[in-house]
């Protein structure tokens, strides 16, 4: 009897719930019909205008870097500027029309997604907020997206195309392709396109019954055991309408399936230059079948392997199948640890991951609060703060330098602490489970471990940590940093080196991270505040004279009224830990 309670249950929870996710549907529809059009017009002129205004200056500042890069050679060259001539063009029709749907879809789903948001739990007077959710803050939103789009064509694309000119090559060797490879190389990937194209559109469609049915069988299931989506009562109505919806998907799955044989297909070019055998790329066009047909079966939870051939398609690796027709082992074996839950248990515990924007948040909360600590101290002067608002994106003490600062406290705390992660200064620690499960942040978050694990096998002293802080804080000002940096006999020439090696793999990092979207705004935000804490520190000083304090005044409110149109963001810094020593008061 018990899962029939259950079921009578869960139908009634839905039955209770349905009029009420009908009316926020509804009030979220009239938000976005109301409200629409104006994020769709903002969004629509401003990104159009943006695009059209920069594409002539992309054009040609692309054409100049390619031609003066030393990191490839000449033929390399005359390819990129083919294909940066094909990018341009459709980066000018995508933008355009993209900016269309963008503000289409951002105009009407943003207000309905706050509606539902206003209503969650935890929220004060959830009646006032389902009503003014979505509205104004749709709007300032448009406004937000429009000039976080300025930042990165503007400031995050010459930072890029920057490192493209004057970065030297590793060896002192540039990039030069083989021609001798190429023809091979071309007939590979037409043979993987073909074959590829064929083979996984043929595998798709037979395996299509089984996705649709298998995944009725598991969403029915979930839905009468409370499990998976259904658990959540909020999430009942969508998960309901998923059931509806899920033949949708599985064609969507079986388009996708078709449209990842072009990218396959077309690795057999790099498979053939890069191990310079035509063999080889054959090889691995038949061996990408036997790739995808196993991949699939895993998905799928049907029988392990592929029937399909599989060769090795490297020099340097050993086929590990005995005949043609064997069944090499399955993904699943070779990555058990990976292996997901055979059931989700709830929607609330992929909440407890870390956010990429609130590790931003972060941040830019801790540089807040050590740069106004640099600023009462003077280490950070009002020449860094007027190279930043200048423009002055790469190379600044604040935008790079004092960022990189702030990550460098986080990993000496962990050491300290002996934490497995990262240990930040509000007490969270961010590891391997619960760090944000995507790509662009493990760019980021596994090369700090390693250099995390790297400093504590140096197992620095105190005046060699504040030594470090030092070197990575003003690494960018060579003059300045000769005249501060304090000598250590303890350091020979080795540790120095090594040292030297932090500082600038922790300002690789940051001035990566100096490029997102949303990191120019903040980073405009961060230095408004700190022109406020360097005008208080230097009102409040007695040996300032007043024409002095006067002209401090006139620069800060020149700067402050070159700021662009956007949302403030509140940052906020309770890390009263790290502090820096009294080296920095020397300067």
């Amino acid at each position: 009897m018990e899962p029939s309670t259950g079921l009578w249950v869960s139908v009634w929870s839905c039955f209770k719930f349905l009029p009420f996710f009908c009316g926020l549907l509804l009030l979220g529809i009239i938000k976005g019909v109301l409200f629409g059009p104006w994020a769709w017009l903002i969004m629509t002129v401003g990104i159009s205008a943006i695009i059209l205004g920069l594409w002539p200056m992309h054009v040609v500042w692309t054409y100049y870097c390619i031609i003066r890069s030393k990191l490839v050679g000449p033929v390399v060259k005359l390819l990129l500027l083919i294909s940066a001539s094909g990018i341009l063009v459709l980066w000018l029709i995508v933008g355009i029309v993209g900016s269309v749907i963008a503000g289409l879809v951002y105009g009407f789903l943003a207000p309905v997604m706050a509606t539902f948001d206003a209503a969650g739990e935890g929220k004060e007077r959830p009646l006032v907020h389902c009503l003014v959710d979505g509205t104004w803050s749709t709007i300032t939103g448009s406004c937000t997206v429009v000039r976080d789009l300025k930042d990165m064509l503007f400031h995050s694309y010459f930072s890029i195309m920057d490192d493209l000119r004057f970065h030297a090559p590793p060896g002192g060797t540039p990039f030069e392709i083989r021609v001798l490879d190429i023809p091979g190389a071309v007939f590979a990937a037409a043979c993987g396109l073909l074959t590829d194209g064929i083979m996984f559109t043929v595998i798709a469609l037979y395996k299509l019954p089984v996705m649709l049915f298998k995944g009725w069988k598991r969403l029915i299931e979930d839905l009468v055991g409370r499990e998976g989506p259904f658990l959540e009562t909020a999430c009942v109505p969508f998960a309901g309408l998923a059931i509806l919806l899920w033949p949708f998907a599985v064609l969507g799955a079986f388009l996708a399936s078709i449209i990842s044989s072009v990218p396959l297909g077309v690795y057999a070019a790099i498979v053939v230059y890069q191990e310079s055998s035509l063999l080889m790329g054959l090889f691995y066009v038949i061996s990408s079948v036997s790739i995808f047909d196993e991949y699939t079966n895993d998905v799928l939870d049907m029988a392990q392997g592929s029937c399909f051939p599989r060769f090795a398609y490297r020099k340097n690796e050993v086929s590990t199948q005995s005949g043609p027709l064997s069944r090499p082992a399955s993904f699943k074996d070779r990555q058990d640890e990976k292996k997901a839950p055979a059931r989700m248990t709830s929607f609330k515990s992929s909440f407890d991951e870390f956010n990429p924007f609130k590790m931003l948040d972060h941040l830019f909360a801790e540089c807040k609060h050590h740069g106004e600590t640099l600023v009462s101290e003077g280490v950070i002067t009002s020449k860094d703060i007027e190279e930043t608002k200048s423009g002055k994106v790469g190379s600044g003490v604040i935008n790079v330098g004092l960022p990189a600062y702030v990550i460098l406290n986080a990993l000496l705390r962990s050491v300290k602490a002996n934490s497995d992660g990262l240990l930040l200064s509000d007490g969270c620690e961010i590891t391997s489970d619960n760090r944000p499960k995507n790509t662009v942040f493990d760019w980021f978050f596994d090369p700090l471990m390693v250099i995390k694990d790297q400093i504590k096998a140096e197992n620095f002293t105190e005046e060699e940590e504040a030594y470090l802080k030092k070197r990575v804080l003003l690494i960018s000002d060579p003059k300045r940093l000769k005249a501060t940096l304090p000598h250590l006999a303890s350091l020979n020439e080795r540790q120095q080196a090594e040292i030297d090696a932090f500082a600038r793999r922790l300002q690789g990092i940051t001035k990566s991270i100096s490029r997102y979207p949303t990191s120019k705004r903040r980073f405009d935000d961060l230095v408004k505040a700190l022109s406020e804490e360097l005008e208080r520190a230097m009102g409040g000083s007695q040996s300032v004279s007043g024409s002095q304090f006067q002209r401090l005044r006139s620069g800060v409110a020149r700067m402050l009224s070159q700021r662009s149109m956007g949302k403030t963001a509140i940052i906020r810094g309770d890390d009263q830990e790290a502090q820096l020593t009294s080296n920095g008061r020397d300067t």
